[in-house]
């Protein structure tokens, strides 16, 4: 059975009372990846559409022979997308439920709650003069006629009318009260019925939230002339991994709490959030925070250093970072696999192309220039966060190129490389049953022959990935010492190559363009990049091979088992908690005793003995495998270093800890068209005054809600399809079955809990219409 991982990077935009769509949606993802979960555990399927994607799951298997995996290891949020990503990424590391957070969105999330008790208007004479902002907002413009239901209609125009005459030049909603309601949210989850970890053993999940520092922090910057500038950087990302040691789950729920006030304070809405306030509203709940000075150094390491912690005032995190695809794609480097990986960046964007300033309209349909608080609102408020992401794209893009290009290199150098090899070595090798002690001499003769035949490329590919080797070893010793700071960074690096030259390091070739002895020395103690690309490329054509083949191999499938395992053996070496103290306290001296640093790690790795058992496990999965198949494979691991010399210097070590393209798909009302076209304005309510409506009405929220968790099980069905093997696909209408299943089963289990919408489950039942299947067989 072939074995693949769909893996998720989710990225997910702000959209301020959208976040209640986006609950809908992440909540399906969750669903989705715990019927992944209990699939591989063998457990029966559960209720509603998480069953549905159970079934789904074994449909595929049976279908196209592929045992699929889901899985999300990767979040990046700002602002609403922040919170919800908090919220699942909590939710994924600790096996907790998300559906106690629902009856708190739905409860909670409204202006009667949200609103300060200061701000809160003592009578309807309150602000007199603000009624005809009510009177515009809820009146003359129509906006609550047109788009709320009859029976809803009175409760938006009073809390609209609440809402307008709340106290102006301060926030009306509470910051305590936020940051009270967040601890809830928590609170329950962690009452909830706890199940399995949502991620294989072993695999990481990293969480990135973007916050805005308002005052800003001083960065410096080098340049030639003069020698350094002072600028002030506003921009802060807050970091939380389950990599992180004695930390539970993806961070200590005070410093999630932390992370999902700032970015979600939405200017003027919600004051600025500071430490103090999370502070009072633990000590008035006698909450412990016992990690609360290492978080905030570590989070604010300028405001922390200077002694201005308590004084720090963050906001919205999509003021200048709506889209944080940045600090995901960075999270791709020292991904573990120990299986063929899909790597798709999903984002969430609850409304594109809606904005919340709107452009006035001439009377031809044109656009007029905008007023002066349209400009004003436009700048502040809409443009940082409906700015294209373009930038990421072609980021994304440009680093799949690369990869594809590698293996058009690939395809073409694979004739020259298997002449060479079987030139080497001659019949002989495929005749020879493989052994550890004759793999690793194979493996030898031909990385000297490929150095040596190179001719003039071999130095330049040497001192590349010396540098790179080098590079890598004194950000591991820095990431394992105590130190933090760019000096203390440069310090450390400059000693590790002065460790270097004095090493002999400096000349890469010898005599006859082989490697120096030192050189070999050292990439056989510290070079874990060489081995890591080794075995990903001897798995990608592994992949290859299991899709040419008329039948499966059961043994193609167990080396593939076999590789993978051997991959996850260095990858391991990659992550800080492997280390102990006697490294990390080597680690800390780097900049006095470079060399003891680097002859401490290289123990610790212990990267030959680890070559030693790969040795004997690729070795003894050679010798299961048919004849040709052993020689197709023997060609790909002995060639390696003919590729690499080729491939390196294109990629430089980017692009191969998933080696194969990024793909990137998106969820938005825009994609989910299988019940209703139209996009955000044909479904979502929440759209309304400038993305604030859903804190206006319960049947508001209801309504997005429904919508989300309908929208993103249509787009996850269509992104799993995506992602099986060239040429493998479900049978004739099966996807459009497995939709209305998913759709039905989500209607049967919300309609209980969701009683202000009756009208919309009527239409949604309409829509959605009997099985297609079903159908089909009637008529036949």
């Amino acid at each position: 059975m072939r074995e693949k991982e769909l893996r998720l990077a989710l990225i997910c935009y702000g959209g301020i009372s959208l976040a209640v769509y986006m609950h809908g949606i992440t909540k399906e993802i969750w669903r989705l990846t715990r019927a992944s979960r209990h699939f591989h555990d063998g457990d029966a399927p559960a209720a509603g559409s998480q069953g549905v994607y159970h079934q789904m799951l074994q449909a595929i298997e049976t279908e196209t022979g592929t045992r699929m995996r889901v899985l999300a290891d990767i979040i990046a949020g700002a602002s609403a997308g922040g919170i919800n990503g908090i919220f699942l990424a909590h939710a994924l590391a600790t096996g907790q439920s998300l559906d106690p957070l629902t009856d708190l969105w739905l409860d909670c999330a409204d202006v009667d709650r949200l609103l300060d008790p200061d701000a809160r208007p003592l009578s309807r004479f309150s602000k007199f003069w603000a009624q005809p902002l009510v009177w515009v907002a809820a009146g003359k413009s129509e906006t609550v006629e047109r788009t709320v239901e009859p029976g809803t209609r009175e409760e938006v125009r009073a809390k609209l009318s609440s809402f307008i005459r709340a106290r102006w030049f301060e926030p009306p909603f509470g910051g305590k009260g936020f940051t009270g309601l967040l601890l809830d949210a928590f609170e329950a989850m962690g009452k909830s019925e706890t199940g399995p970890v949502l991620l294989p053993e072993g695999q990481p999940l990293d969480l990135f939230v973007t916050v805005t520092d308002f005052h800003g922090h001083p960065e410096r910057l080098k340049l030639n002339s003069p020698a350094e500038v002072v600028e002030t950087e506003h921009r802060l990302v807050l970091g939380f991994s389950t990599r992180a040691q004695g930390v539970p789950g993806i961070g200590d729920v005070a410093e999630l709490v932390f992370a999902a006030r700032a970015t979600a304070s939405f200017p003027g809405a919600f004051p600025p959030f500071t430490v103090g306030e999370l502070d009072g509203v633990l000590a008035d709940r006698e909450h412990a925070w016992p990690g609360r000075d290492a978080f905030l150094a570590r989070a604010l390491p300028r405001q922390s250093a200077a002694g201005v912690v308590e004084n720090t005032a963050l906001i919205d995190g999509s003021v200048l970072a709506n889209a944080p695809f940045a600090p995901a794609i960075g999270a791709l480097r020292n991904r573990p696999a120990r299986r063929e990986v899909d790597r798709r960046f999903v984002y969430i964007d609850p409304k594109p192309g809606v904005r919340s300033i709107q452009l006035r309209r001439t009377g031809n349909g044109e656009s007029s220039l905008p007023g002066f608080f349209g400009t004003i609102f436009g700048a502040l408020s809409d443009l940082p966060r409906t700015q294209p992401i373009r930038d990421n794209l072609e980021a994304i893009e440009s680093r799949s190129s690369r990869i594809r290009r590698m293996r058009t290199i690939v395809e073409a150098l694979r004739p020259e490389v298997e002449e060479s090899i079987e030139s080497l070595f001659g019949i002989t090798l495929f005749l020879d049953r493989p052994t550890a002690a004759r793999l690793a001499g194979w493996r030898a003769k031909a990385q000297d022959k490929a150095a040596r035949s190179a001719g003039h490329a071999y130095p330049a590919y040497g001192h590349l990935k010396l540098s790179g080797v080098i590079e890598e070893v004194a950000a591991m010793l820095f990431a394992l010492s105590t130190h933090s700071g760019s000096h203390a960074r440069e310090e450390a690096r400059r000693a590790i190559w002065g460790a270097a030259r004095a090493g002999s390091l400096d000349r890469v070739t010898g005599r006859g363009n082989g490697a120096t002895e030192p050189v070999i020395d050292f990439f056989r103690a510290h070079d874990l990049g060489f081995r890591i690309r080794r075995l990903r490329f001897l798995a990608r054509r592994l992949s290859e091979l299991s899709e040419a083949v008329d039948a499966p191999l059961v043994a193609l499938d167990a080396m593939s088992k076999v590789t993978y395992e051997c991959l996850a053996l260095y990858l391991d070496r990659e992550i800080l908690d492997f280390y102990g103290l006697a490294v990390r306290e080597a680690a800390t001296a780097t900049s006095e005793a470079p060399q003891a640093a680097m002859d401490a790690l290289g123990a610790a790795r212990n990267l030959r003995a680890i070559d030693q058992i790969t040795d004997e496990r690729i070795a003894e999965a050679l010798a299961q495998l048919p004849k040709a198949e052993r020689r197709v494979m023997l060609l790909t691991y002995l060639g390696f270093p003919y590729y690499d010399i080729a491939t390196l210097p294109l990629l430089q070590g980017e692009g191969l800890d998933e080696f194969d393209p990024v793909k990137v798909d998106r969820i938005s009302p825009d994609d989910a068209a299988t019940i209703r076209a139209g996009g955000a304005e044909a479904t979502l309510k929440g759209i309304q005054f400038n993305s604030f409506g859903a804190f206006f009405s319960r049947a508001y929220r209801e309504n997005d809600y429904l919508w989300g968790r309908l929208h993103g099980a249509d787009r996850l069905i269509d992104i799993l399809v995506s992602s099986l093997p060239t040429g493998k696909s479900l049978g004739a209408g099966a996807v459009a079955a497995i939709k209305h299943a998913a759709f039905v089963a989500i209607l049967d289990e919300e309609e209980p809990r969701l009683t202000t919408i009756p009208e919309l489950f009527r239409d949604l039942r309409q829509e959605i219409g009997t099985d297609p299947l079903a159908s089909t067989a009637q008529t036949a």
